[in-house]
């Protein structure tokens, strides 16, 4: 059974100041296997982040069925989506945004436990920070952090931060909205290197979503291309990227000077 089930995935918002409604994603369907990495590319305004937020349920879909390990995530209550919700985390975009300017980093990776601690379990204020510690370390930051504000940080600092909150749940499935277009090169690299460590070590699942063909093609197992709110086309990497079927997947093979293979280094290639 895949980890994730999605069918007919449907979504539509009425137009400010009209009485239309404009379909933002249109019957999207796709799996999720535990352990693999789905691009999900497309142009900007193609229904991609829509996308990743009705998976979360960060916001309801119109129509359309999403299963959890063969759970309804449409028909749980808001307890039991609570208590999944632990098995299902996202990384967003901006990695300033984020976080909390007002929080120290020791608060801001801690809250999810307090957030979840009924279905964590009672813990000690010790043991709290010493997860806080390991889900640092695993994104390569120490505990010199801890007491420390955002603005202290880097851009790619910050993303392993919020990739160190989304991690201390220990999650199964991390959604992935972009989460290097708002870095330099060289450290989206290392944030994409980073991904690939923590995906073999954890056995995570990731929805990895980019405009960038370059990295879909490194990163991920399969590629959904999305255009309109409508998924055109779905393969493993290597069709997609040699064989194209759709005018969008075309267009942004295109649009791409170089790509480098799956398993060669990011460092000699353009990364956005």
């Amino acid at each position: 059974m895949p980890l994730v089930e999605v069918n007919a995935l449907t979504k539509s918002y009425q137009q400010a100041h009209t009485r239309l409604r404009e379909t933002v994603v249109d019957s999207v369907s796709f799996t999720l296997e535990r352990g693999e990495t789905l691009g999900l590319i497309g142009e900007s305004g193609s229904g991609k982040s829509t996308v990743a937020r009705l998976l979360l349920r960060l916001i309801e879909p119109d129509s359309g069925s999403i299963h959890l390990d063969g759970v309804d995530l449409l028909s749980t209550s808001d307890e039991e989506l609570r208590r999944l919700r632990r098995r299902m985390q996202i990384v967003f975009q901006d990695p300033y945004s984020a976080l909390n300017p007002r929080m120290r980093i020791e608060q801001i990776v801690e809250e999810p436990l307090q957030i979840h601690a009924k279905e964590c379990g009672a813990e000690t204020r010790q043991r709290r920070r010493e997860r806080v510690m390991a889900a640092l370390g695993s994104v390569g930051l120490d505990g010199s952090a801890l007491a420390r504000y955002p603005h202290e940080f880097s851009g790619g600092q910050r993303q392993r931060i919020n990739l160190a909150r989304a991690l201390i749940l220990r999650p199964e499935l991390v959604v992935l909205d972009e989460p290097t277009s708002a870095l330099d090169v060289s450290v989206a690299a290392q944030i994409i290197t980073l991904l690939q460590q923590l995906q073999q070590e954890l056995r995570l699942t990731y929805l990895f979503i980019t405009h960038s063909m370059p990295l879909v093609r490194y990163l991920a197992d399969r590629i959904a291309v999305m255009e309109n709110g409508r998924m055109v086309e779905m393969a493993d990497w290597q069709q997609v990227c040699e064989h194209p079927q759709s005018e969008m997947a075309k267009r942004l093979l295109l649009a791409t000077p170089k790509m480098p293979l799956q398993g060669d280094s990011l460092s000699s290639h353009p990364v956005q």
